[in-house]
């Protein structure tokens, strides 16, 4: 199981128990975890995004936290509006695999006056080699794809099937 933002907190317990006591250290407000009948209930309703706003932590931090905590690498976005990633598809290449280890949110890059391209460059000097860097745009970036695949990076595109004409660029 994948920790993100939109991981229900009774899924999360399920599978990582010994996460209880770790969320009761970084979020106090959610020591009634330990009563079992409101687990069940606020657990199901409540998402890592929602815990993290009732204690008062950055989302981002609070997640990424959990996930130190059970081995899985930290998710890094860009600052700005909240991502939603798809679920991967049958067309997807197979090195498209688990979540991205950079997202970097092009929209947002450009409408305060900052190059992607430059963002995406600096990233991928960090990735993991098993890993890969999502692009967001709100356009089809063919010249940055052009760029990519001549430093011999694996690069995919598609359109993002739940938002309209934005676009979905996988670097590894």
């Amino acid at each position: 199981m994948e920790i993100t933002s939109h991981t229900k907190l009774f899924d999360l317990l399920g599978e990582y128990p010994a996460l209880e006591e770790e969320i009761i250290k970084i979020a106090p407000p959610f020591a009634s975890l330990k009563n079992p009948v409101l687990r069940r209930t606020v657990g199901k309703l409540a998402t890592l995004e929602k815990v993290a706003q009732i204690g008062n932590l950055d989302v981002g931090d609070f997640v990424n936290s959990l996930r130190r905590a059970v081995g899985q690498a930290e998710i890094k976005a860009e600052a700005g509006r909240e991502v939603i990633l798809p679920e991967k598809s049958a067309d997807d290449p197979d090195w498209i695999t688990g979540e991205p280890q950079f997202i970097v949110d092009g929209v947002e890059l450009l409408q305060r006056g900052e190059v992607p391209l430059n963002r995406v460059i600096e990233l991928l000097k960090d990735l993991s080699p098993e890993r890969y860097l999502l692009l967001l745009t709100n356009f089809e970036p063919s010249p940055m794809l052009e760029a990519m695949e001549k430093q011999n990076h694996r690069v995919f595109r598609k359109l993002h099937p739940q938002q309209a004409g934005h676009y979905l660029t996988f670097i590894q």
